[in-house]
């Protein structure tokens, strides 16, 4: 039985990422995670945390400012997190896809360069804390930029690459 408190979109994963964000879906199909596969997104969100923080201090060293002259905060965007079976094959994922388990995440990307840091940033959190990720791919459709990133309980395998 799942409860309440798994089903709420609003629910916090963690500081700055909601259960909404990672079963959000272009597709009108139920997308519910069960326990387990929420669990698996709350290990992806630590890693989110970390790339969100890195990257707003990096861009904040460059001393970059909104209009107001203020520092400005750099959101990560969540394109496709946890997907229900259904939803997964009507978006033509992969039948052993990780966002099947809730340990995947597709990150919007504004151009090559946001793509390329994110990737640095993520390969720094996985060195520095000795944690290994299973998937890390830059990937790329037209115009259209982002990475596919993937963290599994176990057996990860520190895939990565560049997809067109």
């Amino acid at each position: 039985m799942i409860s309440n408190a798994v089903m709420n979109k609003q629910t916090k994963l963690s500081q700055h990422f909601t259960l909404g964000e990672l079963t959000k879906t272009r597709v009108n199909i139920e997308n519910v995670p069960n326990e387990a596969q929420v669990n698996n997104l709350k290990r992806l969100c630590r890693w989110l945390e970390q790339l969100r923080l890195r990257y707003n201090q990096m861009r904040n060293e460059r001393n970059e400012r909104n209009e107001r002259n203020e520092v400005r905060e750099y959101p990560i965007i969540i394109n496709s997190g946890f997907r229900s079976p259904a939803v997964n094959k009507a978006v033509g994922g992969v039948p052993t896809s990780n966002h099947l388990t809730g340990c995947a995440v597709d990150i919007r990307c504004i151009g090559m360069e946001q793509a390329l840091r994110y990737a640095a940033i993520l390969l720094d959190i996985s060195d520095q804390s000795g944690e290994d990720f299973d998937e890390l791919l830059i990937e790329q459709k037209g115009r259209v930029i982002w990475i596919h990133f993937a963290v599994r309980p176990s057996g990860n395998r520190r895939r990565t690459n560049f997809r067109r």
